[in-house]
């Protein structure tokens, strides 16, 4: 529903037809499954969805999100990919409700507030995933910020190499505008990376305690955010404990089991 919430995000046309088509399956369906609490409101107060025809069925992680250790595998990943030694990790498609830019943004703060920090110097930003709609001003904030070589785009990301990825990583940083659910944020914490993520839609509802929280708008709060996850071994250990947590909350063979309830009451 991010069409919707933020229609400044999508090309007329595309929004044009995701609101007729949404309007339309959603009016339709007996009822509707939301993949997060924040999801269900924004179904009842933008689409007018009785409240009784809403459940939240979260999703959960994949067994194979753990940490990767085979120092074999993670050299292959890093060199399939161009991956620098040190880096901060963005992931998703490159359009503008991911807010790479100001993820770019934020980075750049961050190096200019390192001082003789070792830790943050030697990090570059390393944003996966394929050209979407409306990228050229992630790119343009390169140009802005003259990070020129620190900001790696390797592209798409093969599914399989997502452990290693998120494993390679010192951070992973999700500060998307709007999120249905945000799938990424729990498969890194799984792999024992620590994360910072936007405090807005559906992300506290995934986060919970086991991350570090920002204003999407705020890019100096996004840097020093990121610095202390950097700078802080202690933050970073309790982080990476809490992740591990949380993660194993959101379990597929749950929500298998309540959308069976769900078909059963139709039955």
């Amino acid at each position: 529903l991010s069409f919707m919430r933020h229609p400044e995000f999508f090309v007329p046309g595309f929004r044009d037809y995701l609101q007729s088509a949404v309007s339309r399956a959603v009016e339709k369906a007996h009822h509707v499954l939301a993949d997060s609490k924040s999801t269900r409101q924004d179904l009842i107060e933008l689409l007018a969805v009785e409240p009784e025809r809403v459940s939240v069925l979260y999703p959960g992680v994949e067994a194979r999100f753990q940490r990767v250790t085979d120092a074999d595998h993670l050299a292959r990943v890093r060199a399939k990919y161009r991956l620098p030694r040190w880096f901060v990790l963005g992931l998703g498609t490159l359009q503008p409700r991911k807010n790479f830019d100001g993820l770019i943004e934020s980075f750049h703060l961050l190096l200019g507030q390192a001082g003789s920090a070792p830790g943050i110097t030697e990090m570059d930003l390393v944003v996966c995933g394929g050209q979407g709609w409306m990228f050229e001003e992630t790119m343009a904030s390169i140009e802005r910020t003259g990070l020129g070589e620190r900001v790696h785009f390797p592209g798409f990301v093969d599914d399989a190499d997502l452990p290693a990825l998120y494993s390679l990583a010192s951070v992973f940083a999700f500060p998307s505008w709007y999120e249905g659910f945000g799938l990424p944020v729990l498969e890194a914490m799984a792999c024992g990376t620590p994360v910072v993520a936007a405090n807005n839609s559906s992300l506290p509802e995934v986060v919970g305690e086991a991350g570090l929280m920002v204003d999407a708008a705020d890019t100096h709060s996004l840097a020093r955010a990121l610095g202390r996850l950097l700078a802080d071994d202690a933050l970073r250990g309790r982080l990476v404990a809490a992740g591990l947590d949380q993660a194993r909350r959101f379990c597929w063979q749950d929500a298998a089991r309540q959308l069976l309830e769900v078909y059963q009451a139709f039955a």
